[in-house]
């Protein structure tokens, strides 16, 4: 196991592991014990009570974080030609359609998203398939759309895609240095969507365990029953 650094194990000192504490507190602990030189990403770490095995119990979908993650995805639009214009103009950073395909397909990978038309689908599913991974375009993602300005334009204002990956869903919901409030809303939406992605075949307890972490930090455990949705408690 690997040694942990001075500044980690002052972290860990700062506060109670082994406590439930409220979103809030949360927050303020990792505000707290940050010690990284550069902002942070903060993440959360949500274990659910699904069955990753079975079809029916696969959590994926969208959500728009109202203050963004801090971060401006690269996103890559392959479309006709009839629609170069409209990803451009949404914010798209490289737009094609088969001259991007080859690209990847040659070993370019400099972006995070790729959106796509459908009608191109076809094409990137034969000859990107195993290349893209993850970044597959998908309808569930909202990345599959005839509507490339729209779905450039959330991407590029927020959007985030998570995914059980086996029973825990692992997002970013902004940077350190956001003012807490924003951190919270940011979570609490991001909660409620995942909530809003329960299985119809999910039985008991669906949200098991959150954890929230700094890139960088140790990990700080919240209490499911203490986090309020949007605006009201839950």
């Amino acid at each position: 196991m690997s040694k942990k650094s001075k500044q980690f194990r002052a972290a860990l000192a700062a506060y109670d592991r082994t406590q439930l504490y409220s979103l809030e507190e949360a927050v303020e602990i990792l505000k707290k014990v940050k010690f990284a030189k550069f902002d942070e990403t903060v993440e959360a770490h949500i274990h659910l009570g699904i069955d990753s095995r079975k079809s029916d119990q696969t959590v994926r979908s969208t959500v728009v974080l109202p203050h963004g993650t801090g971060k401006t995805p690269r996103v890559v639009v392959i479309t006709k030609a009839d629609r170069f214009a409209a990803a451009e103009a949404a914010g798209a950073d490289v737009v094609g359609a088969e001259d991007i395909v080859a690209k990847i397909k040659g070993g370019w990978s400099d972006f995070d998203i790729v959106v796509a038309t459908p009608d191109m689908m076809g094409l990137i599913g034969k000859e990107l398939g195993r290349v893209l991974g993850r970044r597959m375009p998908n309808p569930k993602a909202g990345t599959v759309s005839p509507d490339v300005a729209k779905a450039v334009g959330e991407l590029k204002s927020g959007k985030v895609q998570f995914r059980a990956d086996g029973a825990v869903v692992h997002s970013a919901f902004g940077r350190n240095s956001f003012e807490s409030e924003k951190l919270l809303e940011n979570f609490r939406v991001l909660y409620e969507a995942i909530v809003k992605a329960r299985p119809a075949a999910a039985k008991g307890t669906y949200i098991k365990s959150i954890y929230i972490t700094n890139t960088m930090g140790p990990s700080v455990r919240v209490d499911p029953l203490k986090v309020t949705a949007v605006g009201a408690a839950r």
